[in-house]
């Protein structure tokens, strides 16, 4: 597969020039870029009340968002080993919060097509073992409709958990940026075989604003009050490189399987 290549050398091998971008500090990540929502600002407390903190032994690994009371939608790659933990109402997730409400995972649903180590089908809903108790912390998302647009040149709201800049660890409270849609053909001449004009969406950002990194898999980009895309994966040698533009899964695509799932019951396969 051909390499890709910007204003710095990447390996030949697209596999080792881009890098998923969850966060975990119990497993090796091989190459994986050391930084997170770099730039950006702390988020107010408590206003993105859909916004979920995947964790395995209380540590941090991706993010995600509430899309009913009993279902998270996040990464398909976020899935761990262990058993995970999704933590809602929070801010500040090294404190225990009052707001905090931490449910474990009762069933995993990764899509059927996705393949570890790939860039495609990365998405996974998580059913949660007791329903979300609904709040002024604590509320769900509405998804966009299947098939809708995205405009490109729009700004979209970007938020996470994750690290804040190279060797720096994890953000302990909510950090928010923005970044731009991009037209489909600047994400295929950068990312190639990579990119899936059907599944994915590209966003551009600058060194100033930063953008998402390591940690904030399966964070939702938001664009017009909607999730229209989950955090996917961007360069592995430097998230913060605007010449590599940051790569979300389209979650319109997706509806069907995402509303087929939710309707199944409990322990289906």
């Amino acid at each position: 597969m051909e390499g890709v290549r910007g204003k710095n050398r990447v390996t030949s091998s697209i596999m080792h020039a881009s890098c998923f971008i969850f966060l975990c500090h119990l497993f090796a990540i091989a190459g994986a870029t050391k930084s997170g929502i770099v730039g950006g600002k702390v988020a107010k407390p408590h206003s993105r009340p859909y916004m979920a903190s995947l964790q395995v032994r209380r540590h941090h690994t991706c993010g995600g968002i509430l899309i009913r009371k009993d279902f998270v939608l996040t990464a398909a790659h976020c899935k761990q080993e262990e058993a995970m933990t999704v933590v809602l109402g929070a801010h500040n997730i090294s404190k225990e919060e009052k707001s905090q409400q931490r449910i474990k995972v009762a069933e995993y649903y990764q899509h059927p097509k996705y393949k570890p180590k790939k860039f495609t089908y990365d998405i996974m809903l998580l059913k949660l073992k007791t329903n979300a108790m609904l709040n002024k912390y604590v509320k769900t998302i509405r998804l966009p409709k299947k098939e809708g647009k995205i405009p490109a040149q729009i700004k979209c709201n970007v938020a996470g958990w994750g690290r804040t800049g190279t060797n720096e660890p994890a953000s302990d409270v909510l950090r928010e940026t923005t970044e731009k849609t991009q037209f489909d053909s600047e994400c295929i001449n950068t990312w190639r075989e990579s990119f899936s004009r059907q599944q994915m969406i590209c966003t551009k950002f600058d060194k100033k604003t930063g953008g998402i990194c390591q940690g904030d898999s399966g964070g939702p980009l938001m664009c017009n009050n909607l999730p229209q895309g989950i955090a996917a994966y961007t360069s592995e040698e430097d998230c913060n490189n605007p010449s590599y533009p940051h790569v979300f899964t389209k979650i319109n695509f997706f509806i069907p399987w995402i509303n087929n799932v939710m309707q199944k019951p409990r322990g289906a396969a």
